[in-house]
């Protein structure tokens, strides 16, 4: 890590950012002797989410198949023939 003065890093800042964009290596930025601030470079960017795990999924029988068999399809979204009561015990009307 290495160490610019402040006014040395007025004068050629931009070309101190280049080079710490390059070199990967952080500067520290002195005012007085004392550190005053650092300059590090951007972490690498993170790989792309979409379509990160293209190639490992595999499809095993036949996925247009229904999941139910044909018989059980009339129950499915068939309403309980339990009677239905509210909260205090009582049967409700079902609307």
């Amino acid at each position: 890590m290495r160490t610019i003065p402040a006014g040395e890093f007025k004068v050629r800042c931009l070309r101190v950012m280049d080079e710490v964009r390059k070199s990967r290596t952080p500067e520290v930025i002195t005012k007085n002797g004392r550190p005053l601030a650092k300059l590090v470079p951007p972490d690498p960017p993170a790989p792309d989410v979409f379509g990160c795990m293209a190639g490992t999924a595999r499809i095993v029988g036949d996925v247009e198949a229904p999941g139910l068999a044909a018989d059980t399809w009339r129950w499915v979204g068939r309403r309980s023939s339990a009677p239905r009561t509210g909260r205090s015990g009582t049967r409700r009307r079902r609307r």
